[in-house]
């Protein structure tokens, strides 16, 4: 070889070592709750489909870790570096502030809606020609109905079916006390089992064959339903209800270490786009999207929703007097199994 080749080889060489050094992978980590699964499976292809057509030198990968949404807040603060949030409940993202100082306080003034993308409201799911003729809450304290939702101590989901029943019962009950409490102490006394999750909730009701009423999300009990078209399943969902927030956000820590700020700010307002959205009405999640819904008003049937701030004086004030040690659930734990 030629001097003049050697130098042409050798440049060739080093053209090819600093593209190859140029290009670049960026991989975000999504800490999400337990029957999300599906969903982000759809809506993170065609996100990582639009960042690689712009970014032709960063090739994207969103990664999903999905448990109860207090299990996923308690693995992050112990060291899980997931770049963002995407959870059904708003006190396991603030504790990430709160306790682990990783996002800012304002986490919620970020994004639009509360950061909260979607929502949606809680379902029953009862097995094929309703046999134990199930319509509202008032319904579930029958002494022949059997219940299955996740425990409100390690579950989002859980927390939310436990005020959604615990708020119907006191506007039907006009704000009486001493009757919202029965109400819930025999609410309590009919669960069957209380698993540590969503999915966990839905695999015993529907595999194990446990229980006359499985309580969770609108959108995971019809996407259930759906599973099993020969129609083994039907769907309640009660008009007097609880507005159940999904909020998001980056992890500010975590994207600064991992170098993933731009990816995950652009990953939770893609969450935002009418594409998205649209994907997320096909899961039977609710959007802020007034056109939207009214094309899907058939998968979302018109109910009043209370919230969390109005009904209950906010989370904190939540997680003191109904989810704490020694709160109202594990005092109506207690009576309901004397």
């Amino acid at each position: 070889m030629t001097l003049a080749n050697q130098k042409k080889s050798t440049g060739g060489f080093a053209l090819l070592l600093l593209l190859a050094s140029s290009a670049q992978a960026t991989e975000l980590l999504n800490s999400s709750y337990d029957v999300s699964r599906e969903l982000f499976v759809t809506l993170n292809a065609p996100f990582e489909q639009q960042w690689n057509a712009q970014h032709s030198n960063d090739e994207l990968t969103i990664r999903q870790s999905h448990a109860g949404s207090s299990k996923q807040a308690l693995a992050i603060l112990q060291g899980l570096k997931a770049d963002v949030v995407t959870y059904n409940q708003i006190t396991d993202v603030q504790i990430l502030h709160d306790r682990g100082n990783l996002i800012p306080a304002n986490w919620q003034q970020r994004l639009p809606n509360n950061s909260s993308p979607f929502y949606s409201t809680m379902a029953f799911l009862v097995r094929k020609g309703n046999p134990k003729n199930i319509h509202d809450w008032r319904d579930l304290v029958r002494n022949d109905v059997k219940l299955i939702f996740p425990n409100p101590k390690t579950s989002g989901n859980g927390r939310y079916t436990w005020l959604a029943a615990w708020g119907a019962a006191d506007r039907a009950d006009g704000r009486d006390r001493v009757k919202t409490a029965a109400f819930m102490t025999q609410f309590v006394k009919n669960v069957q089992v209380l698993d540590t999750g969503g999915r966990g909730a839905t695999t015993t009701f529907v595999e194990r064959g446990l229980g006359d009423v499985l309580i969770s999300f609108e959108s995971e009990v019809n996407n259930i339903r759906n599973q099993y078209p020969k129609g083994d399943y039907e769907v309640i969902v009660p008009k007097s209800n609880i507005l159940a927030e999904f909020p998001v956000t980056w992890v500010d820590a975590n994207v600064a270490a991992n170098h993933t700020e731009t990816a995950a700010k652009a990953y939770l307002n893609y969450l935002y786009s009418p594409p998205a959205q649209k994907i997320m009405t096909q899961y039977y999640y609710r959007v802020n999207n007034p056109k939207l819904m009214a094309q899907q008003k058939e998968r979302f049937p018109q109910v009043d929703l209370f919230r969390v701030e109005e009904a209950f004086g906010g989370w904190q004030q939540v997680m003191k007097t109904q989810f704490a040690n020694g709160g109202e659930l594990d005092k109506l734990l207690a009576a309901g199994h004397q």
